[in-house]
């Protein structure tokens, strides 16, 4: 595995690692706008990372297929949204917003089933990122280092705030600041591990790329829309959220086309 890609995986896993070491330098937890447009931002970062970094690589790849070219693409992105769909109903989990919490009933505690919530869309941002600098090592997408990064460094971006979003809460629930920080950081650690495990089983299967690629942003958006937009739109200031989906979205585009 080259250098830049081992580092490119790990980007994201320090980005949530340093939101949650906000737990320590900050004195009370974020406001209600300041995450709102954080979540927002995440949203934003993702759907175009879908569009840009994984749907277009993997309808580009099969254009071999002619018409049909969509095809891998949309079969793959079904695959991600069921996938998350049964992930969502076999994981207890709670959403940070809600009261009720989701999956087969357990009896967790609260703050353990907000970390499988987060923990749970980690994974989908861990496999885009894995699946892209496959793409990348495969030389056989049209996907450039720089390209792989983009994505990257835009899932680093994002996970700030999920860092943060995760470990304060905890400590403002009764947590030491050592364990809510290394509780927020353990729910990052999903992202590298699936990052790895998706280029190893990306490059025994060259052929399964595209839907390897479509499965990652099936998933991403499935979390996008289940999850962030609710959380962004929620309560008074509501269009905050929205704004920042927007900026969010555009400096994400920006990265790849830019670098890509």
């Amino acid at each position: 595995m080259h250098m830049e890609t081992f580092y490119g995986i790990l980007i994201p896993f320090l980005g949530t690692s340093l939101g949650a070491a906000c737990v320590f330098f900050m004195k009370k937890s974020l406001s209600d706008r300041v995450q709102r447009s954080l979540t927002g931002f995440a949203a934003g970062v993702m759907v175009a990372a879908s569009v840009w970094s994984l749907l277009i690589p993997a309808i580009e790849q099969s254009a071999a297929l002619g018409k049909l070219s969509f095809l891998p693409a949309a079969i793959g992105f079904w695959t991600g949204v069921l996938f998350l769909l049964l992930l969502d109903h076999t994981i207890p989990h709670l959403h940070r917003s809600s009261e009720q919490a989701e999956g087969p009933k357990s009896r967790l505690h609260r703050t353990t089933m907000m970390m499988l919530a987060v923990t749970l869309h980690n994974i989908p941002e861990g496999m885009a990122v894995g699946v892209v600098y496959a793409g990348y090592l495969s030389g056989s997408a049209q996907i450039t280092a720089a390209g792989a990064l983009a994505l990257s460094l835009g899932i680093a971006i994002q996970n700030f705030p999920e860092g943060a979003i995760i470990s304060m809460p905890l400590h403002a629930e009764g947590m030491k600041k050592s364990r809510a920080f290394l509780d927020g950081v353990l729910s990052g650690a999903v992202e590298p591990i699936g990052a790895v495990l998706t280029v190893l089983a990306a490059q025994l299967i060259v052929p399964a790329l595209p839907y390897l690629l479509s499965f990652a942003a099936g998933a991403m958006l499935y979390v996008v829309v289940e999850e962030l937009i609710p959380e962004m739109s929620q309560g008074t200031h509501s269009n905050i959220g929205t704004v920042f989906f927007a900026v969010g979205f555009t400096a994400m585009m920006i990265l790849d086309v830019a670098l890509g």
